[in-house]
């Protein structure tokens, strides 16, 4: 029994068609002129459209930024900024995935606070409240609408810097499953295994708390029923719904614990090697578990977590067995197909050391335990649970 504070959570409204709901949030967090940050995907999606209709057949105000980039970089909040100047908003609507919402998020920070991205790296630097902020996901996967961090990477870098405040919170989470609807199969796919991923790093992380393990436990609970069909472009209305729901239990379970080595060595394969974050955390995901359960209270976890899953390939089976399974339903190719150099291993290693989440991972980690990680990842040796 250890001392915890948690951290506060959204109001979370959810529901098929709750995306209805947005003038109400958005007049109860006192706002009457909004900036909706999207992209052009969910734009063309009709999502964007629908939204600001909602909002100006409500008497409010709205301005649409859409010219949000995958994997936002310091530029790019700058060049939202800008927009928000002109717009002078005071409350800040993010539509779309994780790179929508960190992108309002972060030029929330600049516009309220001034200075650079780099300013707010780490938590708790912001001087002045950000204004309100609404985040309402079209994917399921990055949790970040229950997030009070925005991840932004440096120009030339690349680097991934978590950027966080208490007011950079969404006051509320509109969680419609209605507009997953929408998404690309492959971004299903990708953002699902995010989502996992998250549930099982948070629930070893060494920043637990019987909280935040609540929230992983939930998260997995809601995630392992979906994610199959999810994987197979069969989910049901239902099932997108559970996606949602496992999502952002994930990010609350973030919010109030932490990620692993899993995120840490998938940062550098996504900067270097233009990986996509959601392919590269999946693949490093199994390697990470078989290296955790050297901890015996990662390795209880991770069985007591195999109690939950009812099945796999029709037998039961442990964690890491089953998380091996969805990489083959995912048809995710190993890092030997994907274009990386076995050349950048060593300097993959060594980025992998200084990414932030992998100091919470509960077995310590090296240059040269990360090393061993890239080189099982790279041919897509599996092994099974011990």
């Amino acid at each position: 029994m250890e001392p915890f504070t948690t951290r506060p959570s959204p109001q979370l409204v959810g529901g098929p068609g709750s995306l209805a709901e947005l003038p109400s949030c958005v007049r109860k967090s006192g706002g009457q002129n909004v900036l909706l940050v999207t992209d052009q995907g969910v734009a063309a999606a009709g999502h964007t459209e629908r939204a600001a209709a909602l909002l100006e057949d409500a008497g409010i105000a709205c301005a649409v930024y859409d010219g949000t980039s995958e994997n936002p970089e310091e530029s790019d909040i700058l060049a939202a900024m800008e927009f928000a100047r002109r717009v002078g908003p005071d409350c800040f609507v993010g539509l779309g995935g994780g790179s929508s919402m960190d992108t309002a998020k972060g030029c929330n920070f600049l516009l309220t606070n001034g200075g650079a991205m780099s300013d707010y790296k780490g938590y708790g630097a912001a001087r002045t409240p950000l204004l309100p902020f609404i985040g309402i996901p079209t994917t399921a996967g990055t949790g970040s609408e229950c997030q009070s961090y925005a991840v932004i990477s440096r120009d030339r870098s690349h680097e991934k810097m978590a950027c966080g405040d208490p007011s950079a919170l969404a006051t509320y989470a509109i969680l419609d499953p209605d507009l997953t609807a929408s998404m690309p199969h492959r971004v299903a796919v990708l953002t699902a295994l995010d989502a996992l991923a998250h549930s099982l790093e948070t629930a070893v992380s060494t920043r637990r708390n019987s909280f935040s393990s609540a929230y992983s436990r939930e998260a997995f609970l809601h995630i392992s029923s979906a994610i199959e069909p999810v994987l197979r472009g069969e989910a049901s209305a239902i099932e997108r719904n559970g996606m949602l729901m496992g999502s952002a239990f994930a990010g609350l379970a973030i919010e109030n614990s932490m990620l692993g080595a899993a995120h840490a060595s998938a940062n550098p394969l996504t900067a270097s090697c233009g990986l996509a974050h959601g392919h590269a955390v999946a693949l490093m995901l199994p390697h990470v578990i078989g290296l955790n359960q050297e901890v015996p209270e990662a390795r209880e976890t991770y069985a007591h977590y195999g109690t939950l899953l009812s099945s796999c390939q029709g037998a039961d089976c442990g964690v890491r067995a089953w998380v091996e399974h969805l990489l083959t339903v995912a048809d995710l190719s190993p890092l030997a197909q994907c274009g990386v150099d076995p050349g950048l291993l060593a300097e993959l290693a060594e980025d992998a050391t200084r990414q932030w989440t992998g100091q919470f991972n509960p077995r310590s980690m090296k240059r040269e335990d990360f090393a061993v990680l890239y080189e099982n990842a790279f041919d897509g040796a599996a092994t099974q649970d011990t």
